[in-house]
């Protein structure tokens, strides 16, 4: 049946034509846009997956800045700590030609002065955008990822670490919470912190006592540290009989006389006793005797010891903490009117406390008063000690202390003390020097550590942004090649679709012809 008022095959050719039209307009956005999704109108799952992708992938571009800024902050603290490396390294030139008397000693204290300020101004200038990491021992932070987790939520990941404080600073000693004090004084004399003494340039003596006659044939022997007097009585009174403790105790005194014992000389205070009397500032001598016919005891100072211990008092770093040491934990040593302090940073050990309260002492130049660190293999299960002598005629009254909850030296502590221009400053900054290198040495390879991780997290970060841009893309760039294959199929379709839709507006003009 044909129809004027309904033509249904119009109707079909013009809902052709429409489709036809947009799937061109769509293909034209396309391609003018070169997006296949362009908004959540095409695809609103691709769309929201995308969105998030590009959020991460601006903010992964910020992070790469941020890395960008701390790798160049880091790397001016690296370039300094090793600055300061190669400066220290021409200190400790200057005082191994110390060491020789027939130098000009003035002259080199010149140089160490002028390196040494050298290494102070480097420390100063050693800053990046306002932040410095070679003044102090702050924690610092790098922002270098974002962690997305399967639930959506986002949490920022850093690269942390602290600051390597090379400065000369004292710190700052807190003494209201005590760091476990224990223990007294000792028989030896050694304290431990909390003890106190008073250091006097007097001799410190032992006493060996012989107890009997020694008969005909009989040996005597007496050892002082690594050294050793034997003497046998060979018919000493030319008829066999013993010889008389007041024979026998000159030829002993006279014998550990001979041994050649630095700053230690020998006398007969009594009968049968023989007194060793010793000026070694750090050097003690372990004393035993024996002999078949006569006693042999010994009696040192402090009752019942049998060593002529070294002049210098000892104080033990050990404690009831089992030798472990906080950051912040400060120890003091008062010397008369004088007080040197010491404050632990992080990853310090007895034996850095005992090494950096020597610098300090040397530093301050006390006179008549020396300074000897023995340190330990294992400072958590053993205590260092330090022995500090004086040889002035002046007696010095030793108080010890301490203190948790402090701000930590720095780490060149005692540097701008080093004094060449005697002996003693020579052979001290030498004894020094060396742990002053090692700590610039160990702030250098943390920075470089540091910077090493940098720079890996940030050739990580550049590569996953691309990927990133990679999966964007695979999810919402057209297809070009197919996209204009298929406009000129549309375009085609659509000719083809306009030329449909006027034949069929032209069918009921057949009509007509009916009515002729």
């Amino acid at each position: 049946m044909s129809s004027i008022l309904t033509n249904n095959s119009a109707m079909v050719a013009l809902q052709t034509l429409k489709s036809i039209n947009s799937d061109l307009s769509k293909t034209q956005s396309m391609i003018s846009t070169g997006k296949e999704v362009g908004s959540a109108r095409d695809n609103a799952s691709v769309w929201a997956i995308s969105k998030v992708m590009e959020a991460d992938v601006k903010g992964f571009q910020n992070i790469s800045d941020s890395l960008s800024l701390g790798q160049s902050t880091v790397a001016v603290a690296r370039n300094a700590s090793e600055t300061v490396t190669d400066l220290l390294t021409e200190i400790k030139g200057k005082i191994v030609a110390s060491q020789q008397s027939n130098v000009d000693r003035g002259k080199i204290q010149t140089d160490v002065e002028a390196l040494t300020g050298q290494i102070k101004s480097v420390l100063s200038a050693a800053q990046f955008n306002g932040q410095n990491l070679v003044d102090n021992f702050d924690e610092a932070s790098i922002l270098s990822s974002l962690d997305r987790a399967n639930d959506g939520t986002v949490t920022a990941a850093s690269i942390s670490f602290t600051g390597q404080n090379l400065t000369t600073d004292a710190g700052t000693l807190e003494t209201a919470t005590a760091i476990n004090r224990i223990g007294s004084v000792d028989d030896a004399g050694a304290y431990t912190i909390g003890g106190g003494a008073t250091l006097e340039n007097t001799a410190n003596t032992a006493t060996v006592t012989l107890a009997t006659d020694l008969n005909n044939g009989d040996t005597v022997t007496i050892n002082v540290g690594d050294q050793q007097f034997t003497y046998t009585n060979n018919d000493f009174n030319g008829d066999g009989s013993a010889m008389a403790i007041a024979d026998l105790e000159d030829v002993v005194a006279a014998g550990l006389g001979s041994l050649g014992l630095e700053n230690v000389t020998t006398s007969v205070t009594g009968a049968g006793e023989i007194t060793l009397s010793s000026t070694n500032a750090f050097e003690s001598f372990a004393i035993s005797g024996s002999s078949p016919t006569t006693t042999v005891t010994v009696a040192g100072d402090g009752a019942g010891s049998d060593t002529l211990i070294a002049r210098a008092e000892t104080i033990s770093l050990g404690g009831q903490n089992g030798g472990a040491v906080n950051e912040g934990d400060g120890y003091q040593i008062a010397l008369g009117g004088n007080t040197f302090n010491y404050v632990a940073k992080a990853g310090d050990t007895l034996n850095d406390v005992a090494s950096g309260l020597k610098r300090v002492i040397d530093a301050g130049g006390v006179a008549g008063i020396s300074v000897k660190v023995n340190t330990v293999n294992d400072p958590v299960l053993s205590a260092p000690t330090i022995q500090i002598d004086n040889s002035d005629a002046s007696a010095v009254t030793l108080t010890v202390d301490d203190g948790a909850g402090g701000i930590a030296s720095g780490g060149l502590i005692g540097l701008d003390g080093i004094d060449v221009t005697t002996t003693e400053g020579a052979q001290n900054a030498l004894a020094n020097i060396e742990g002053l290198i090692q700590t610039a040495i160990n702030a250098a390879a943390e920075f470089g550590s540091v910077q090493g991780r940098i720079d890996s997290q940030s050739e990580f970060i550049s590569n996953l942004t691309d990927s990133l841009k990679s999966g964007i893309g695979s999810l919402v760039d057209a297809d070009m090649e197919a996209a204009s294959a298929r406009l000129q199929a549309l375009q085609v379709q659509q000719q083809l679709g306009i030329q449909s839709l006027s034949i069929a507006n032209q069918a009921p003009q057949s009509i007509l012809s009916l009515f002729r």
